[in-house]
């Protein structure tokens, strides 16, 4: 578990790097948007890596990868307005929001570390694709969670279906990097 570590701690520095560069572009304007804002962005994302995968023809030129770190960033957004609530106007600096993004990092982290414990990292040998799809599968159950104003009977709540879709994205671009 040692390479799936530091593999974990690479992609998540890409993802931040991005994360830190569009804050310095536009600022935390992310901050108004509500969770199911959010959920939306990251479907969109993960519909598109879908289309990627079925189809023959790109007429964009952004493969995969892209798409999964706008998915890992999306969900640390959503995790953050989870815990901080949604504003009316921007509110965070450059050095808040990443020590926020960090602080969201480190629970996914720690969560990727018990169950790959338990699993005996079996993300290894699964696809991208299988993974692409239990990305959507949780989107699909966040988008129902929401629908059900956040109330379920006796499923896991929105903040560990975000968890989950970072630690699958994660396991996607560790696979993507390895080709």
């Amino acid at each position: 578990m040692q390479d799936t570590s530091k593999q974990y701690d690479a992609v998540i520095d890409t993802c931040k790097s991005l994360f830190i560069k569009k804050m310095s572009d536009y600022g935390s304007a992310w901050r108004i948007l509500r969770l199911p804002s959010l959920t939306d962005q990251i479907f969109i994302k993960a519909q598109r890596i879908r289309g990627l995968q079925e189809n023959d023809e790109r007429k964009v030129d952004e493969g995969e990868e892209s798409e999964f770190i706008g998915i890992i960033n999306y969900c640390i957004m959503a995790l953050i307005q989870l815990e901080k609530g949604v504003v009316e106007q921007p509110d965070l600096s450059t050095e808040e929001a990443t020590a926020l993004y960090q602080e969201q990092v480190g629970i996914t982290k720690q969560l990727m570390q018990d169950k790959n414990h338990d699993y005996g990292e079996a993300w290894r040998d699964m696809r991208v694709s299988s993974l692409t799809d239990l990305i959507l599968q949780k989107l699909l159950r966040v988008k129902q969670i929401e629908d059900n104003l956040g109330k379920t009977l006796v499923s896991e709540g929105i903040d560990a279906n975000y968890q989950d879709m970072i630690n699958y994205a994660v396991f996607a671009l560790i696979h993507l990097n390895a080709r």
